[in-house]
């Protein structure tokens, strides 16, 4: 029987995801249109092997999917809404300064 996550794990794992700025990039070129990992690599202009870990940590997040298309895998977002979901957090953020940065709270264990 399968569970729902619980709105902490879903935020948690949002979280998670947008951690690194990989995956963000990741998430916004699959906000664009589904792709394929080797375009995926290509476009981002990272190793295949990094792409995949990337990509495996983002499905075991939930946040994209893989589709079959052929002898090849499609990647695209779980659910349209998380296209609009990243619009309004890059839109929301439009007040932090370009030159601050999280470390005082990472440091701290805040972030």
């Amino acid at each position: 029987m399968r569970t729902v996550a619980s709105d902490i794990d879903v935020l948690a794992r949002f979280g998670r995801a947008l951690a690194d700025p990989i995956r963000c990039r990741l998430l916004l070129a699959l906000r664009d249109a589904p792709a394929y990992p080797s375009d995926l690599a290509d476009s981002l202009g990272i190793s295949r092997t990094r792409l995949s870990n990337h990509l495996a940590c983002l499905r075991d997040c939930g946040l994209v999917v893989t589709v079959p298309d052929g002898r090849r895998t499609r990647y695209e977002l779980a659910d349209e809404r998380l296209g609009h979901a990243l619009d309004d957090l890059r839109t929301a953020v439009v007040a932090v300064e370009s030159d601050r940065t999280c470390t005082d709270a990472e440091e701290k264990g805040w972030c």
